[in-house]
């Protein structure tokens, strides 16, 4: 305990005796671990996140496209012959809420993995610092541009919840930098990109969550591009990235070092024994011990009065012409941010993305190659696209549907140019936290016993189903074994919250349906059974029975937006595909394409009509009505033209995928014993959709292919999946089953 004068002890007593709180100052006096400084704000708590939810695997991908059958040759001992990697860490992709995601994998078996790979070694994240700002997304239809909406959930996340002030957001951040922190390795970095708007909130939290001690570099990155015009204020050209250690004693840096070509000129630098050209720089703060040991390595030269000077090598460029000269790395990077300029490589459109050679600096000053890197608000990629480029395994996660997806297309394009290059790349899989994570959301409890389980989901049903048919607009009704309301002549099935609507939960709709001369029904449901539709529609057509299904979004559990009627039930997309078999002559391999026939959606953003009512002159508006984008416009005289963009269904289509032998792979999860607290291994009855070969539109090639390579088979029946994502970002898949015959 620190040393306290005879008045400050006597204070202490008679605030005890009077059953008095200290006064603040003694926070500071009393206790070794003391903040001089410390950051306050309204409803500030020291609790953080401990859920832990299972990881969902909902697909994976191993490898590149296969051009032909045989082209899936194995990679340095991780994969098989079929191109599918069978051991190794995979890279994951994480899709979902970071705050619960952080704590699954802090709290969670996934830690133990992490642990195993010699734990984080680098955080990178770009969070939202512009609390005001619009998370829209510019999709491309033909020469037009349709500005996508964030959803409801997106907007209430990055807008709602953080943009209510400062408060809000530093409530945010600093929740989740407590999580990175304790996800860090020992000797990890973590390095918070941010601009004028919050980076004097986030240099005080890091300072409290991480310790003023452990700071490492305050970065300031100065980019060109387009700016905002303003007489009033200084142009703002320049982020600032903190980097802090997690404990500073045991980091360091790896590559804080770059090389200054110059002409070689032999006159103008001394060469020593070995021939190695060098200059020399004044001793400064070495001490004589030093000076002793890099004399002995032959580091110091001597001047005529027997002072020592440090030598400083320069490299021989590989043409022999020029000199490379070592340069520190400083705190200012002039990292230009033209190479996103529209029209170039990197260039995704994407509205926070950052060039790649700002990350790959980063990921080269901080980690060595097969080291695990993290971000968790990763865009469009950019932290994996570095990360898998320069040798790294990573982690990384975002709330947007929209974000997973580009980054998807992103990491395959890089495992692309790695295998025509003849370089290493990794299989990586796209996580969530699926059903587990609507199970929370209706507070349920996933680590009570089974029966405990049960009986609470039970208790929260009607809840549940209130809140749906509200969100729906849907009148309840009674008296009915299947049906639990009614809206506009139609009756309202509402699916379980924790299961994907089955075929046997459709027949029994059907059941009652023919019982009771029931003929238009609309089914909401979070997920149905794969290769559920269309199948089931039509023989429901037969019988009669008008069966529409819609998704429940995600939206419904926020109460403003049910307040607000903002909550939109999407129709399901449907996919239509042809196999083609070829059962094969002698000398010929039996193979199997997939044809994609036709695919159909039924969005809705904004509507012709109200677009029609509030345009004013000489302007025009993109917007989406039942499935179609459709151009509103009005000339300088108020008359209005419309002109569908989506003319043919391959317009909606971004990228499609096969998997030529689905359910091949189960999906496995852990979860604790509840009495042992074990973790545990268990089939969640559903399969790993397996990537092996995929056709997607870039910004240079906006051409897609619609017949698949024909892949080499053993005979027999099997399950192919199809899985369609659309311009949205929206995936959607069916299944079909093929027999292939033998020779």
């Amino acid at each position: 305990m620190p040393r306290l004068t005879e008045q400050e002890q006597q204070e202490i007593i008679r605030y005890l005796e009077a059953d008095k709180p200290l006064p603040d100052k003694y926070r500071f006096l009393l206790f070794e671990e003391k903040r001089e400084v410390e950051l306050v704000w309204n409803g500030k708590t020291s609790e953080v996140s401990n859920i832990v939810l299972p990881f969902q695997v909902i697909e994976q991908v191993d490898e590149p496209r296969a051009e032909r059958p045989e082209d899936t040759t194995p990679q340095f001992g991780l994969f098989d012959e079929r191109g599918r990697q069978i051991s190794g860490w995979t890279n994951k992709l994480i899709w979902g809420d970071n705050r619960i995601i952080l704590s699954s994998l802090k709290n969670g078996p996934l830690r133990e993995e992490i642990e195993k790979q010699g734990g984080l070694k680098l955080i990178y994240i770009d969070p939202p610092f512009d609390v005001g700002a619009d998370f829209s997304v510019d999709i491309e239809i033909g020469d037009n541009t349709f500005t996508k909406k964030p959803n409801i959930l997106e907007e209430i996340a990055y807008r709602d919840t953080w943009g209510k002030g400062a408060d809000s957001y530093i409530a945010m951040i600093y929740e989740r930098l407590v999580l990175m922190r304790d996800l860090l390795a020992e000797d990890g970095s973590i390095y918070v990109h941010c601009d004028w708007r919050v980076s004097g909130y986030v240099r005080l939290i890091l300072d409290e969550i991480l310790m003023r001690s452990n700071f490492v570099n305050e970065v300031v990155w100065r980019y060109e591009g387009p700016q905002s015009p303003s007489p009033l204020k200084f142009a703002s050209k320049h982020d600032t990235i903190f980097r802090y250690a997690k404990n500073i004693s045991s980091n360091r840096g790896y590559e804080l070092m770059y090389f200054e070509e110059e002409p070689l000129d032999a006159s103008k630098y001394k060469r020593d024994e070995d021939g190695r050209f060098y200059y020399t720089i004044p001793k400064g703060d070495y001490t004589d011990a030093s000076i002793r040991r890099l004399d002995s390595e032959g580091k110091i030269a001597w001047t005529s009065s027997g002072t020592p000077r440090i030598k400083k090598f320069l490299e021989v460029s590989p043409n022999g012409k020029t000199l490379l000269k070592p340069k520190k790395i400083p705190d200012v990077w002039e990292i230009t941010s033209l190479g996103l300029a529209a029209g170039s490589r990197e260039n995704l459109s994407y509205p926070t993305q950052k060039p790649e050679a700002l990350l790959e600096r980063i990921i080269r000053a901080s980690s060595n190659e097969g080291d695990l890197v993290a971000d968790f608000f990763c865009g469009s990629g950019t932290t994996a696209a570095m990360a898998e480029q320069l040798g790294r395994k990573w982690i990384i996660a975002d709330l947007g549907k929209f974000a997973i997806h580009t980054t998807r297309k992103r990491m395959i394009g890089v495992q692309r140019t790695l295998k025509a290059e003849g370089k290493d790349y990794r299989a990586f899989e796209i996580l969530n936290l699926g059903k587990y994570e609507r199970q929370h959301y209706i507070g349920v409890n996933p680590n009570l016993r089974e029966e405990e389980k049960r009986q609470q989901i039970v208790a929260k049903e009607a809840a549940f189903l209130d809140l749906i048919l509200r969100a729906y607009r849907a009148e309840k009704t009674e008296g009915f074994g299947t049906f639990h309301g009614k809206k506009a002549g139609r009756l309202v099935v509402v699916g379980p919250v924790n299961l994907p609507v089955t075929r046997l939960f459709v027949e029994e709709i059907i059941l009652e349906c023919r019982k009771k001369h029931i003929t238009k029904v609309d089914i909401l449901g979070f997920e149905f059974e794969m290769g559920l539709f269309p199948n089931v529609l039509d023989e429901a057509r037969g019988k009669g029975i008008d069966i529409a299904p819609k998704y429940i979004p995600a939206e419904v559990f926020d109460k403003r937006a049910v307040e607000k009627n903002q909550v939109v039930f999407h129709d399901v997309s449907y996919i239509e595909v042809k196999p083609l078999v070829k059962n094969g002559k002698r000398g010929t391999a039996l193979t199997v394409a997939v044809e994609l026939t036709d695919f159909s959606v039924f969005y809705s953003q904004d509507s012709i009509a109200n677009a029609e009512a509030t345009l004013q002159n000489k302007r025009s508006k993109i917007v989406v009505e039942r499935g179609q984008i459709v151009k509103v416009s009005k000339d300088k005289d108020g008359i209005v033209t419309r002109e569908t963009l989506t003319k043919h269904w391959t317009d909606w289509i971004d990228y499609w995928s096969v998997d030529f032998d689905f359910e091949s792979k189960r999906e496995i999860i852990r979860v604790q014993d509840s009495d042992t607290g074990e973790w545990k291994e268990q089939w969640t009855g559903d399969y790993i959709f397996e990537n092996e070969w995929q056709s997607f539109r870039t910004k240079k090639n906006r051409s897609l292919e619609l017949t698949s390579v024909g892949h080499e088979c053993t005979p027999g029946r099997r399950r192919v999946a199809v899985k369609v994502v659309d311009i949205f970002g929206n995936d959607t898949m069916t299944i079909v089953d093929v027999n292939v015959k033998g020779k």
